[in-house]
């Protein structure tokens, strides 16, 4: 994609995402959605209508005017949540339900950890963990984990 984009995009008064075609149609809602989120967070985006059909594919961020950039990163930060989970403090049990106290990107929090199948394995070194709340955590690289985290982490993998 080029740096002069054949549509307009811009907040209504709303504070809606409205996306504008180059025949000066506009919709409003639009949803930006990331292809990889957490291998790849600033490639392969897609500008979704409130109907689910692609309007446009954004090969990278980058590659954008920087208001339209600022504009979807804001509005994708405002749709994703994912703490990543920078230590494992201390777990209350190995065996689940057990209880975890974390330092995350966002400060200490305490989640419940149902079950071992709520770890998952994206990529040989990065997890999702989901707690009892449905709150996914990252853990972008293990390995980069201090010894104690590790260690700990490894009684559930």
């Amino acid at each position: 994609m080029s740096n002069a984009p054949e549509y307009h995009l811009h907040r209504n008064a709303y504070g809606r995402m409205v996306f504008t075609d180059r025949f000066g149609s506009a919709q409003e809602g639009i949803v930006p959605v990331r292809s990889f989120p957490i291998t790849n967070p600033d490639q392969g985006i897609s500008l979704i209508d409130p109907h689910g059909h692609e309007l446009v594919w954004i090969e990278r961020l980058a590659d954008l005017p920087e208001d339209y950039r600022l504009l979807i990163e804001a509005e994708l930060a405002s749709r994703e949540f994912m703490p990543e989970i920078r230590r494992l403090l201390r777990v209350s049990s190995f065996i689940t339900p057990s209880t975890w106290q974390v330092e995350t990107d966002r400060g200490e929090v305490s989640f419940i950890l149902k079950g071992e199948e709520d770890i998952r394995r994206l990529t040989t070194t990065s997890l999702m963990i989901t707690d009892s709340h449905g709150i996914h955590f990252l853990i972008r690289d293990r390995l980069t984990l201090d010894r104690h985290s590790r260690k700990l982490l490894d009684h559930f993998l």
